[in-house]
């Protein structure tokens, strides 16, 4: 039953003016809702708040008039993966992008803006960014914090002074990031001419901040980290998080001090990082303001002095969104404002919708140049301007995205190729990207291509040059005869029009190849010569992963007509299509299909350019190359079911899967020995999604007995 009854309100005519000081915690702080709720339940009223970090975060959503239910309700609805992501998901790639992520399944990006660099943070604050933007919209011309429902104070770390910076005026939006912007987690925020980090470092229980109100009461919740155990230190992690509590704990008791009355809910072990199982956070700190129910009693307020109270902090709340009259850009160079404006213009003489604006700036920054984007409002000659504030890479553009990739089909010979991809921006003109591919190991690759927009509606033109060296088997039935090195230098160039989830190229090339044997059987002939091709290929990629997808289809089909090529008798056609579909089925499994197919539609093809099968996901129950046809089809079906999930540091999610081939061929040398047409297949195994790309552990079975158990890294169908 609430308190404040009338005898109570006797005994205390004049109600004390309590400061609520909530401390950081990541995760943990979600507490601090719970020990609200209980607040409000039982009328304890609260006139000054200071937070710092989650706590920041927390007291200013209640300080701007968001009830406890509200904010329980929003923890609850937000992707905290998406929250908390280097950037947009893959589905919100600009889709080079997508090729980038694919090719080179690292996930890892190397700038080179000033020298060789990494992200300042592992989370780009993108998506957390725009959600605080959004929330603080209604107070944009806020002149003090003093102004608000109820007064607030944050704290964050001035990171080069070494300083705590008390935020008591200004961007609300800017202040709520900057006391939550974990080192190393999400990067510094730039305010008033100074780098902010995550108050916590330097005050994460901000009692002597609140003190400045001259409250009659001061009541503190501490969500923060206690000391660990022995075992709590026996990882790395554990280690670093132990490392932060122990330098910032004597700070912690000191201010803790301060405070008249301490709230500190039992969170176990739960990390700072840890926001599965919110409302369970949330309802420990319930608990814990019940325990202190004893002390707490005496501020309860009766009926009507709460209903006051509300009544104050109500007429106090901002909920209307004024409609921009104008956009403009902060902080980028002409051509990038220009084009900004072009993309984001429509937004501006119109009612805000944050939806869509968030959408757009989340795909603007798909393209891999920004960062992050923030927005907001402000009025400037008694107009209303909506802001759009670009967060440039701090260590990039130039791009280096490197990948391995590994092929252990064969007990005796385990194919090892390393590589990276580097990527310039704005080579001759705003938008123009020059791309240059290097591998080494079992498959060479030397690439470069100049990709060029053809005005702004998704046209372009890519000129290209190209050395790969490719290694081929040569299968009499089952066994191999010898390995074929081929040498291929080649230039071409493509037009073609680009969207966000699909590509189509047309273009010509020019293919000088040397081709010999490198082992085996030295009878087998050599092949050099020119291919002259025109091609036409179209790709489509709406998957939401590029290593382990859960749903979405891709899509690549390309023809190909050879007017030359090494011992042709004619000029011939080519194509082949390949895709995968991937269903979720539940948030644990996902049915997927996959496929391919192949024809030179009844055209004799040279040996060099025929179709190769076999190996890992291209029927993996047979050696990499033991089929060389002129037609093919391989069609799967499987299902993949999460059971297990990495820590963020090496990567996603475990995987174990089965999944059934059907292979059909005909042509090429493969007919000459085997008569068999079509052949099926079971595979069963493992797919770790690591930082590395997918590394796989399959067995698979075919007819008549044939199988193999192998491993691969940096391919998954």
């Amino acid at each position: 039953m609430p308190f404040g009854s009338a005898a109570q309100t006797e005994q205390q005519p004049k109600p004390l003016k309590i400061g609520l000081v909530l401390s950081g915690g990541g995760a943990r702080g979600v507490a601090h809702i719970g020990v609200l709720e209980w607040f409000e339940q039982n009328r304890i009223p609260v006139h000054f708040v200071a937070g710092t970090s989650m706590g920041g975060l927390v007291g200013a959503l209640y300080s701007m008039g968001a009830s406890p239910a509200e904010m329980r309700q929003l923890m609850r609805n937000q992707n905290w993966t998406d929250l908390l992501s280097s950037g947009p998901s893959f589905e919100k790639l600009a889709f080079r992008r997508k090729q980038d992520k694919r090719d080179f399944q690292s996930g890892l990006e190397i700038g080179m803006k000033k020298g060789v660099s990494l992200p300042l943070g592992v989370s780009s604050a993108h998506y957390i960014g725009l959600l605080i933007d959004r929330l603080a919209l209604p107070y944009h011309d806020l002149k003090s914090f003093d102004d608000l429902p109820i007064p607030f104070r944050c704290v964050a770390t001035d990171f080069l002074n070494a300083k705590p910076e008390v935020m008591k005026d200004g961007s609300i939006s800017s202040a709520m990031r900057a006391t939550m912007s974990i080192p190393g987690v999400f990067p510094p925020v730039e305010r008033d001419g100074k780098v902010l980090v995550d108050g916590g470092l330097i005050n994460n229980i901000p009692t002597d901040v609140v003190r400045e109100f001259k409250p009659d009461v001061v009541i503190a919740v501490d969500t923060g980290t206690p000391l660990g155990d022995m075992q709590a230190i026996a990882s790395i992690v554990g280690i670093l998080q132990q490392s932060v509590t122990v330098m910032t704990i004597n700070n912690e008791r000191q201010n803790l001090r301060l405070a008249d009355i301490i709230i500190a809910p039992d969170l176990g072990n739960i990390s700072a990082l840890d926001f599965i199982g919110l409302d369970n956070i949330a309802d420990a700190g319930f608990k814990a303001a019940v325990a202190k129910t004893a002390v707490l009693s005496r501020f309860a307020l009766n009926e009507t002095d709460w209903q006051t109270h509300l009544a104050e902090r109500k007429a106090r709340r901002r909920s209307t969104i004024p409609t921009p009259n104008d956009l403009q850009i902060a902080g980028v160079k002409a051509d990038a404002e220009k084009a900004l404006h072009r993309r984001l213009d429509d937004h501006a003489a119109k009612p805000l919708d944050t939806a869509r604006l968030e959408n757009d700036l989340t795909t603007i920054t798909g393209q891999g140049r920004y960062e992050s984007f923030n927005y907001g409002l402000k009025t400037e000659a008694d107009k209303t301007v909506l802001e759009i504030r670009p967060r440039e890479k701090s260590h990039a553009p130039p791009t280096i995205v490197p990948g391995v990739e590994v092929d252990g089909s064969e007990v005796n010979a385990i194919n090892f190729t390393i590589g990276a991809r580097a990527t310039v921006f704005d080579v001759g003109a705003y938008g123009a990207e020059w791309r240059i591919d290097a591998k080494v190991g079992f498959g060479n690759l030397f690439a470069t291509e100049y990709f060029r927009p053809v005005g702004e509606h998704g046209f372009f033109v890519a000129p290209r040059v190209t050395y790969r060296r490719d290694r081929q088997g040569v299968f009499t039935g089952r066994t191999r005869l010898a390995e074929f090195q081929a040498d291929r230098f080649g230039a071409g160039g493509d037009v073609g029009f680009l969207t966000r989830r699909s590509e189509l190229r047309a273009g010509y090339e020019y293919t000088r190849v040397y081709a010999r044997t490198s082992t085996g059987s030295p009878e087998l002939p050599s092949f050099d010569g020119n291919f002259n091709v025109a091609r036409l290929r179209w790709a489509f990629d709406n998957q939401d992963s590029p290593t382990v997808p859960t749903k979405g289809l891709r899509l690549t089909a390309e023809g190909r007509w050879y007017f030359s090529a090494p011992d042709a008798r004619q000029d011939f056609p080519q194509a082949e299509l390949r895709f995968s579909q991937f269903i979720p089925l539940s948030s644990q499994g996902s049915l997927f299909l996959a496929g391919s197919a192949g024809s030179a539609f009844g055209r004799e093809v040279p040996p060099i350019q025929q179709f190769l099968l076999g190996g890992p996901f291209r029927f993996g129950a047979v050696d990499r190359d033991e089929f060389r046809v002129n037609q093919y089809f391989l069609a799967t079906a499987g299902y993949l079911h999460k059971f297990y999930e990495l820590p963020s540091l090496i990567g996603g999610n475990i995987y174990a899967g089965a999944w059934f081939d059907q292979l059909g061929t005909s042509g090429g040398f493969t007919s000459q020995f085997d008569s068999q047409r079509y052949r099926a297949a079971m595979s069963i195994g493992f797919v770790m999604d690591t930082k590395l790309g997918p590394f796989s552990i399959v067995g698979t079975r075919g007819e008549g007995g044939r199988g193999k158990v192998y491993f691969s890294l940096g391919r998954f169908f």
